[in-house]
């Protein structure tokens, strides 16, 4: 029999098991519609948790949001939509304590928001249209003012219609620093990826996608998405070179602002894990040189460069468009002496990830009694009306199942990934203390607000409920929340005044 005729005979197989997977797992036949009424009992959420300046110091920043078009590099370009014209959006620095006031102005002719990515802060501040306020209409402005407690790696994006909106470009990273820095430099880098050469693909058109899935490692939506990586809005040689000198130390931010996992590969000895998510990690001395980073995920590392001639920090060279996503390290002596042409990334021996080192301060010392207990199922499935959507617990937003928690609770979710994608699940307003994965106690639990879920994968977290409001727990491949895995973390003594759609066109 002719191989060939056998290899291809194989393939419509899969695909064919593929489809009877999907159409034999649980969907939801319709998307509901939303809401009638919203709960009116308890307190409103503009009533609780107002912080004032006092007499802390007041930093004050003016964010616009425009359209732009942005250069990648010297042959690419996009049309973005910007925060103050640059993609990613000025950095935003502030020393832990101080009191934050940013007046966003939108000059684009949607609607937008900002929400303050890992931020402990009042419900009312956390930019969620139709939960915590109305999407900024075009041409007018809102100002958000919080407390930067907690010194650490956060980031700033639109929550209006973000499986968009941050694609286009619509984020920035916002640092809250120490009194006194432990390290004299630092860089901060946005990793993201774009749709340049192509149209962006839908999702709701499963074919390509199972087709991509056999894969087997959790991210075929995004390698057909996307065809171009980029460091801080700029992709391949229009990348800034980080300069520094042999044997100095760097604290190194990164942000992953796209939907796709990226893995850096280090010079080996060079780098070392300090902090996740905002929150210092235990030193425990790793030797790995590949760093993995999910979506949403914020991790600060300690890099040293180990000579003086040119180093590079890359994508892995497995990954699809990985020469994209190269920096530079020089010198101060040859900084422009490099070829980039010749840079190349060696291959790692181990990886670490977000979860890989405990947190220096945990939130339970022992696992906790918990007072709700919530089995969250992510899944994909088929809406005979909307193609494929996302779902938790077999149900897409607004019809998700609630967290309903009371002020005080603790919380223990479970999360299973019976699906073929990765979800990177963020919760808002909260850090919670990842206690397990797949059964297997941590000995030294991680604290986080944002947990990776692969495939197969089953991670049990606990947090306390500790900051009165409406917050979204979602996972942060955008294009998956758009699609329907999206739940809310719901107080019982509050209400959220705001809708979902209406005159607004709140689309969280």
């Amino acid at each position: 029999m002719n191989r060939k005729w056998v290899g291809s005979f194989l393939i419509i197989l899969l695909l064919a098991f593929d489809v009877w997977l999907f159409f034999n797992s649980p969907f939801s036949t319709s998307k509901q519609t939303l809401p009638a009424e919203v709960k009116k009992d308890g307190t409103s959420i503009l009533d609780i948790g107002n912080q004032e300046a006092g007499s802390r110091s007041v930093k004050k920043f003016s964010l616009t949001a425009q359209e732009k078009e942005w250069q990648i590099n010297a042959d690419k370009s996009v049309s973005a939509w910007t925060y103050n014209g640059t993609v990613p959006g000025e950095p935003l620095r502030v020393t832990e304590g101080d009191f934050v006031k940013v007046h966003l102005k939108n000059e684009l002719n949607v609607p937008v928001t900002i929400h303050w990515h890992g931020m402990i802060l009042p419900n009312q501040m956390d930019g969620v249209p139709g939960l915590t306020q109305d999407a900024v209409q075009p041409g007018e402005s809102f100002t958000y003012e919080f407390i930067a407690n907690d010194a650490g790696t956060y980031w700033y994006h639109s929550h209006q219609h973000s499986s968009k909106q941050v694609d286009k470009g619509l984020y920035g990273a916002f640092i809250i620093e120490e009194d006194a820095p432990a390290y004299q430099q630092e860089q901060t880098y946005m990793l993201d990826e774009w749709a340049v050469n192509q149209d962006k693909q839908n999702l709701t058109n499963m074919g390509g996608m199972m087709m991509g899935s056999m894969s087997g490692d959790g991210e075929a939506d995004t390698k057909q998405m996307y065809d171009t990586l980029t460091v801080n809005g700029k992709s391949g040689e229009a990348i800034e070179p980080l300069k520094m000198d042999a044997g100095e130390t760097a604290r190194l931010r990164f942000v992953n602002a796209g939907y796709q996992q990226h893995r850096l590969v280090f010079p080996e000895g060079s780098m070392e894990v300090i902090a996740a998510d905002g929150e210092k990690v235990a030193s425990e001395g790793s030797s790995s040189n590949m760093l993995e980073i999910a979506p949403g995920e914020r991790i600060d590392v300690a890099f040293t460069k180990q000579g003086e001639e040119t180093e590079v920090i890359g994508e892995d060279p497995q990954t699809q468009n990985a020469q994209d996503m190269k920096i530079p390290v020089v010198s101060e002596s040859n900084g422009d002496s490099y070829a980039y042409n010749q840079l190349s990334v060696s291959s790692a021996s181990s990886k670490v990830t977000g979860t890989s080192s405990g947190s220096e301060d945990v939130l339970f010392k022992e696992t906790p009694e918990s007072d709700v207990s919530y089995h969250m199922d992510l899944s994909m499935g088929m809406d005979m009306g909307e193609g494929m959507v996302f779902q938790i617990n077999n149900k897409v937003f607004p019809d998700t199942p609630l967290i309903p928690v009371s002020e005080g609770d603790v919380v223990k979710v479970r999360i299973t990934n019976s699906g073929r994608l990765n979800h990177p699940m963020h919760l808002h307003g909260h850090r919670f203390q990842v206690a397990s994965k797949n059964g297997e106690a941590y000995e030294n639990p991680i604290v986080k607000d944002l947990i990776h879920v692969k495939p197969g994968e089953e991670y049990t977290i606990y947090f306390k409920a500790s900051n009165r409001g409406e917050w979204l727990f979602h996972c942060h491949d955008n294009n998956h929340a758009d699609l329907g895995m999206v739940t809310i973390v719901d107080y019982q003594s509050v209400y959220s005044p705001f809708k979902l759609g209406g005159e607004n066109n709140n689309q969280p």
